[in-house]
């Protein structure tokens, strides 16, 4: 299957929110409880939300599949801070976190940004993990009275991309 990559749309709004919730519920299901995976999904972002974060100057970037689906997307803040990667349960382990997480860090160095930093959910770990972030910590803490986890990482770019 050919994938393409780019910049997001209005458009892409709703599809990026649906996304969201059914990688949580699926994919996020492989490694956290019922009820974790409920609370977290009562937090996932919505439609306007990407919209006002791209107006403020947040990078979204979508890769769609041959039919023009949506199957994965990053978000990068200008300061480095990647907030979200999700992929669709139906694109899983194609290499789309490997080809976003690449892009991201080179829209990164463009922007100056020196290093980058995310939560990462148990799942996307390992991914981010490959793509050279290092292990900071595990993070423990709660949603709506629900112990939860993730894993604070970085990698930093000045090492790698010097100027």
């Amino acid at each position: 299957m050919t994938y393409t990559l780019r910049p997001f749309k209005v458009g892409d709004a709703p599809a990026l929110a649906a996304l969201t919730l059914n990688a949580i519920q699926t994919i996020g299901a492989q490694a956290y409880s019922p009820e974790q995976v409920r609370v977290w999904s009562s937090g996932h972002i919505q439609a306007e939300q990407f919209v006002a974060r791209a107006e403020a100057g947040q990078h979204i970037y979508v890769i769609m599949d041959e039919a023009g689906e949506l199957a994965a997307y990053a978000l990068l803040e200008p300061d480095g801070h990647l907030d979200m990667l999700y992929c669709s349960h139906k694109h899983s382990g194609r290499g789309l976190a490997a080809r976003l997480l690449d892009h991201a860090e080179s829209e990164a160095v463009k922007m100056g940004v020196t290093k980058l930093y995310t939560e990462a959910s148990e799942l996307a770990r390992g991914p981010f993990e490959r793509a050279g972030y290092a292990l900071l910590k595990r993070r423990d803490f709660e949603m709506h009275g629900v112990a939860i986890h993730n894993y604070v990482m970085e990698k930093n770019l000045a090492e790698i991309h010097p100027s």
